[in-house]
């Protein structure tokens, strides 16, 4: 009688292992004996075209989907999705972080770039998070992250995520001193010219919305329907030891599915229907946040299409146990959520009705996001044979 398949209380809690690369590329466990989870490995460190480094740039982190994992039709949190990338990038970043003899630090994340949501994943699926290193500043490190989805009954694959995200190494000795990045040594001149574009620019955006959302979300007595005091809401979440780094400061991931969470509440009293993540927009953040403060992360509609919503969220970090200083912004972002029928079909979305000026000013640059977003897509959409 042939055993059981393993169920996903059965199942390890993690594995991650190295794509090929050096003999001495460390691993929680070895890779399976079996060629496809190899060659996937292979396939997808090709898929990126990064630089050659002399210590690993390639990491891939597998995990079967549980039921604690997905909302109640089965389909997995984008925050869960969005928190098992940033392990992946923290883990590559720190890694090279600490490749040359000097002073021991841990990659603290600083943004993430959009991030697309191509296709949904289920539980009992396995997803393998792929990072590799991309680019480098003095200060700073670009990682490039792919998320595939598995079906191990019938062992297709799919492509679901495509991320990039920014880290800068922390001094273990002093959080607050940001120590140089080790170089990579790139294959093509263009990768390093190419990736310093891409530098500036999340720089200079960063710069643009570190102040931008000053605000804070107030509630509302008895609102209207599709009103945006209809469906914002808040979470207060108390830093444990379990959320942060070494440092005792919240690992990005934790802070991006609190977010999520916070958004897909916000579409779901919207929509009163299945909702889940299509994408987000760049994710920054501007603080850290240390042990034992009270984090409140709130969330307000923006903008609705026809069939989609932007929930724009923002976390606010309140140090309770530090008088000296008071409550600060640390990260805010942009989520975007589609509406689906029990099918898994996309559903209209009911049009949000703006009534301040506010509401309304937030509403026409939701507006501009939008459209800028979507002539985006159309210019990269190749027609079809």
């Amino acid at each position: 009688m042939a055993p059981p398949l393993p169920s996903p209380s059965m199942a390890p809690p993690g594995l991650i292992h190295s794509a090929p690369g050096p003999p001495d590329t460390c691993a929680l466990l070895p890779p399976p004996p079996a060629a496809a989870p190899v060659a996937f490995a292979a396939a997808a460190a090709a898929s990126m075209s990064g630089p050659a480094a002399e210590t690993p740039s390639a990491i891939q982190i597998c995990r079967i989907m549980r039921p604690d994992d997905a909302n109640v039709a089965g389909n997995v949190h984008g925050g869960t999705i969005l928190k098992m990338i940033e392990e992946a990038g923290a883990i590559i970043s720190t890694r090279h972080c600490n490749s040359q003899n000097g002073e021991r630090c841990v990659a603290a994340l600083a943004r993430v770039e959009r991030t697309d949501f191509l296709s949904p994943m289920c539980i009992g699926e396995v997803a393998h998070v792929s990072a590799e290193i991309t680019y480098t500043s003095k200060h700073s490190v670009e990682v490039q992250v792919n998320v595939m989805s598995e079906n191990i009954l019938t062992g297709t694959k799919k492509l679901t995520n495509k991320a990039t995200l920014w880290y800068v190494p922390l001094s273990l000795k002093n959080v607050d001193k940001v120590l140089e990045v080790p170089p990579v040594v790139y294959s093509r001149q263009e990768q390093e010219e190419e990736g310093r574009k891409r530098y500036e620019a999340q720089k200079l955006e960063r710069m643009e919305t570190k102040w931008r959302n000053g605000d804070i979300v107030q509630p509302v007595q008895n609102p209207e329907p599709n009103t945006v005091s209809y469906s914002q809401s808040s979470l207060i979440h108390l830093v444990g030891p379990s959320d942060c780094t070494l440092h005792g400061f919240v690992h990005g991931g934790v802070t991006m599915k609190l977010m999520d969470e916070v958004a897909g509440i916000v579409a779901a009293r919207h929509c009163k229907t299945n909702i889940v993540t299509a994408s987000v927009d760049a994710i920054n953040f501007h603080d850290k946040i240390r042990k034992g403060c009270v984090i409140t992360i709130s969330g307000r509609m923006t903008f609705t299409s026809n069939k989609s919503m932007e929930i724009e969220v923002l976390v606010d970090a309140d140090p309770v146990v530090d008088n000296s200083q008071k409550r600060y912004r640390a990260a805010s972002a942009f989520f975007t959520y589609v509406s689906l029928s029990q099918e898994g079909k996309s559903l209209p979305v009911p049009q949000l009705v703006p009534e301040t000026e506010d509401e309304k000013k937030r509403f026409e640059e939701g507006k501009g996001r939008y459209l800028q977003m979507k002539a985006k897509r159309q210019g990269h959409t190749e027609p079809q044979p």
